[in-house]
């Protein structure tokens, strides 16, 4: 056993995320086997998918931490071509929910959808824990190395069980509730926090492992993380009331086809992780599809339903924007902290720990914040929400680039990189929460899981272009330079709050267009159609 007198901050920490691991899966346990409805306030089912979903992100961002120090230490790729490697692995984990959204929408249900998804997940990050031969650096003789072919399909696994899993657990979550209740954005706040504590129990103790003791060790961590989820999941089925089974009866023969659609796009998913530049064309001629799909749905509603998807489509239109600088966290700005930020002997993959971290202890600040301004008539709208999320993350890098040349030739204070994912981190409560709860509210019924699914779309944009703009940190040699990544910075920075400037201006509009006193006549309707009273209390 090590001497506990020897130990750095990073090995405190990393024993302090695996006692906070311990009781998060006892706490989980108990929540999923109780037999009340309600747990301070809301439906058990919200807990059941908060715990859930911890264990997924868990595995996700645990894995995510490494990759592109992996990639770029352990496979020697070059720092642009990990980092582009890392923005299609991460756009491609954003895209897939399309088609495991609409195939939950149409025919399997978002229930077995996200079971199917997790065992995918579970078998994608095992398979990450299959090392090779460190320190190739031919591309002919890495491409030779069957670990390397083990290495794109436990991608392309996780890729997959994401879309079946990541869109769908989240329409499940705004089913427990009225579009009316008052509860909703609370709800998916708190949502929001257990994907971040799985998120930085994941950070702290895979990339702990990842980086002290072995890759393998940090990857098949994530695996069992995973597992974990989907026992969770399974056992707190009846706490999710009846809510994301399949639209229609589904005989067996059909379901198992639908998984095979599923398994197949694997290997289609193999080939594009290997090729990220077939990966853009790909974005943008199924986004142009995707947006004449939504357009030629809105103009067979109503005027009130149509307004309302030009609203969801300007919320959307922000995602690549904010998603773009927010992912060179795990990319670009993970590398710079590993050679020039004066860490102080932490791991440098425990920093990516600092956003879930902050996510958790600001999400009820945030929550508590929206429904006392609600209670007010205060509150910023969706639209000025996102404005405000990217005056934010446009600050926070502009921020980290006057601390990093304050300090001349010397490395970076750490205080920078804090200061950094503080300001990400508010402007993603002011964004990323709010946009999943809108997508729920505003979509039209028969496109609840394509609306949130295009949604992630555009969060898988945003990855490509935080690639792009992570692989132009390397420069034409494709290794990182401080002063060209820093001059980087600097410019997206200032881009950003000019755009942020003109969302706030036409935020009043968008308002407008989403026609929020209008739902809860529309929702009583539906109920009395339905002979059903709808589920949550007002």
């Amino acid at each position: 056993m090590k001497d506990m007198t020897a130990w750095n901050e990073g090995d405190w920490i990393a024993a302090i995320g695996a006692l906070a691991l311990f009781a998060f899966l006892a706490i989980g346990g108990i929540i999923a086997a109780r037999r009340s409805q309600e747990v301070v306030g809301h439906p058990r089912g919200l807990f059941v998918l908060f715990y859930a979903e911890m264990w997924e992100r868990f595995s996700y961002y645990g894995m995510r931490a490494l990759l592109v120090l992996y990639l770029t230490k352990f496979w020697l790729f070059a720092d642009g071509k990990a980092n582009l490697i890392y923005g299609a692995y991460t756009s491609l984990v954003y895209i897939t929910p399309v088609l495991g959204g609409t195939i939950a929408d149409r025919w399997l249900g978002q229930r077995k959808a996200v079971l199917f998804g997790g065992v995918l997940l579970a078998l994608g990050h095992l398979f990450m824990a299959v090392e090779g031969a460190q320190g190739l650096t031919d591309p002919l003789l890495k491409q030779a190395d069957p670990a390397i072919n083990v290495f794109w399909l436990a991608l392309a696994l996780i890729i997959v069980g994401s879309g079946f899993l990541k869109a769908n657990i989240s329409v499940i979550v705004g089913q427990l509730y009225k579009m009316t209740d008052m509860r909703r954005d609370g709800a998916y706040t708190i949502f929001y926090m257990g994907v971040n504590v799985g998120a930085a129990l994941g950070t702290i103790l895979v990339g702990y492992l990842g980086e002290t003791i072995g890759w393998s060790w940090g990857f098949g961590l994530a695996g069992i993380g995973m597992v974990v989820g989907l026992i969770i999941f399974t056992i707190g089925k009846p706490a999710l009331q009846g809510h994301g089974e399949p639209p229609a009866p589904l005989d067996r023969r059909h379901e198992w086809l639908l998984y095979g659609v599923g398994t197949a796009s694997v290997a289609v998913i193999w080939a594009l992780v290997q090729w990220q530049d077939v990966i853009q064309g790909l974005l943008i001629v199924s986004g142009l599809a995707m947006l004449g799909y939504t357009l030629y749905e809105a103009f067979k509603l109503d005027k009130v339903a149509r307004e309302r998807i030009f609203a969801i489509l300007f919320l959307i239109a922000l995602n690549p924007v904010f998603w773009g600088l927010f992912e060179q966290a795990g990319g670009s700005l993970n590398l710079y902290t590993d050679r020039y930020v004066d860490r102080q002997g932490v791991p440098t993959s425990l920093f990516q720990a600092i956003n879930p971290i902050y996510i958790v202890l600001l999400g009820p600040v945030f929550a508590a914040l929206w429904a006392w301004l609600g209670r007010r008539g205060l509150e910023p709208s969706a639209p000025a929400k996102f404005g405000l999320a990217l005056v934010q993350v446009g600050l926070a890098f502009l921020v980290f680039v006057w601390g990093a040349q304050g300090a001349g030739s010397a490395l970076t204070p750490v205080i920078f990189v804090f200061l950094l994912y503080l300001l990400q981190t508010t402007g993603e409560l002011c964004l990323s929460p709010v946009g999943l709860s809108a997508m729920t509210r505003l979509a039209p019924l028969h496109l609840g899981s394509f609306i949130m699914g295009a949604w992630f779309y555009m969060s898988a944009v945003g990855n490509f272009v935080a690639g792009k703009i992570g692989e132009a940190t390397g420069g034409e040699s494709g290794e990182m330079s401080r002063d060209l990544t820093l001059s980087i910075y600097t410019t997206i920075g200032w881009v950003t709050l000019g755009i942020a400037a003109v969302v706030l201006l036409f935020a009043p509009i968008a308002r407008r267009w989403m026609h929020i006193e209008k739902l809860a006549g529309e929702e009583a309707e539906r109920a009395a159609a339905a002979g059903l009273e709808p589920q949550g209390a007002t």
